[in-house]
């Protein structure tokens, strides 16, 4: 079974605000990659590194990135990546590190605009992870990549007699009410997705009245992913009293069964928006140069193949394996919901202001 704690979302009880790798290895290389040179006369060895409250790597991997590079990463945590770049921007004269993960595709037209990066391309920039990457002005790096969908909670269905709901419209059912938890899009990146992939089903005429239809069915919403799925989830740690919730596509492999078999948990594989996170260099970076070498090492064979384990999403190089139950129990939707990255830039701020007055006026 998997463990809770690696749960793509649910490792902010885990993550500390700072973090320090103290591990230190050859001192003589600044950087993996050619690309990421550029440092001063006297280069610094440390990088930190700004992040979401999800992040997480093996202490190997890391121990690897230090012996390769000679710089030490430590870890800054902002919350969820809308507080990410909240923050990025609030500190934009100020910098609060070198580099940032975790700034996702409803999120990043913001970072962009705000003028908080520094353009960087990585020289070994997967073909996969290409036309992600060319969506973002060469200012931030694709990493990985997941659906964020509506989780059910299997057992309590079955226990209760009900049948699973399948699409947005079965959510607004009253067959439904009283049943979902989701989070903020204006404090989650999952909300952003999940209000993106509303407004990608229903249309700029349609996606309010389906909201209103929601929240007449007793919709409830949290700031965050940590609070919907590990306090109100009844199938999360704190067994709340939701049996749907906005997750991710992966979340049902962290509630298989002890023989590997079964799963008491599904995602809706109908309600999915794709995400894809990204890394940059940020604007001011006392260090850019470690910024560039930790980013380049984000994209090697060993740190993707890390993705799946810790952070339960998918690697962004498609060329490097899943974990075998991963086809079975986390699979991606072969139809996610999907919205021009332009649009989302255009209009995002006056979904979230729209969403506020519909939702929670």
């Amino acid at each position: 079974m998997f463990n809770v704690r690696k749960h793509r979302a649910g490792l902010a009880a885990l993550v500390v605000s700072v973090m320090a790798l103290t591990a230190c290895g050859s001192s003589g290389s600044s950087s993996s990659s050619g690309s990421a040179a550029g440092s001063s006369a006297t280069p610094s060895k440390d990088v930190t590194i700004v992040t979401h409250d999800s992040w997480a790597m093996s202490k190997d991997v890391l121990a690897e990135f230090t012996k390769k590079t000679g710089y030490r990463p430590k870890f800054v945590s902002q919350g969820d990546a809308g507080a990410v770049v909240n923050q990025l921007v609030l500190t934009k004269d100020s910098p609060l590190g070198d580099a940032v993960f975790g700034i996702d595709n409803t999120f990043s037209s913001r970072a962009i605009d705000a003028g908080v990066l520094d353009p960087y391309t990585p020289a070994d920039l997967p073909a996969s992870a290409k036309e992600a990457a060319g969506q973002t002005s060469g200012q931030l790096t694709p990493i990985d990549k997941g659906d964020v969908c509506i989780n059910a909670d299997d057992d309590w269905f079955k226990a209760h007699k009900k049948a699973l709901p399948v699409t947005l419209d079965d959510l607004a059912k009253p067959e439904y009410k009283d049943l979902l938890v989701v989070s903020s899009p204006a404090t989650s990146s999952p909300g952003m997705a999940f209000l993106t992939a509303t407004v990608g089903a229903k249309g700029e005429n349609g996606w309010k009245p389906y909201w209103t239809s929601l929240k007449n069915n007793g919709v409830k919403v949290v700031k965050g992913w940590e609070d919907a799925y590990n306090v109100d989830f009844s199938a999360g740690e704190g067994k709340g009293k939701y049996p749907l919730v906005l997750s991710y596509s992966t979340s049902p492999a962290f509630t298989v069964s002890k023989d590997g078999k079964t799963t008491s948990t599904s995602a809706l594989l109908k309600t999915c928006f794709r995400q894809t996170e990204y890394a940059g260099v940020i604007k001011g970076a006392k260090n850019p140069a470690g910024a560039k070498a930790f980013i380049d090492f984000l994209l090697t064979k060993q740190a993707q193949a890390d993705i799946p384990g810790q952070m339960y999403m998918y690697p962004v190089d498609s060329s490097v394996p899943l974990p075998a139950d991963w086809k079975k129990f986390a699979p991606l939707s072969p139809d996610p919901i999907a919205v021009d990255p332009k649009t989302i830039a255009a209009d995002r701020s006056s979904w979230i202001k729209e969403w506020t007055e519909t939702v929670q006026g």
